[in-house]
């Protein structure tokens, strides 16, 4: 995935942290190619911020 405005060299240091904005960046902005494992969707849950209507949405699947 490539991001502009963010540096992803830094957020390469703190595994949790850029697993964290990797979700939200896929979840948000599209997913193109990857997927999102639902372990990890899950064990972030509460601390992602997501567009309210697609986390109303993922909460129905879950």
């Amino acid at each position: 995935m490539y991001n502009w405005s963010v540096d992803t060299a830094r957020l390469k240091r703190n595994r949790q942290k850029r697993e964290k904005w990797k979700i939200e960046q896929l979840v948000n902005f599209g997913l193109g190619n990857e997927k999102i494992f639902k372990k990890l969707l899950v064990k972030f849950w509460p601390e992602l911020n997501l567009d309210p209507v697609k986390k109303r949405l993922l909460k129905l699947i879950l």
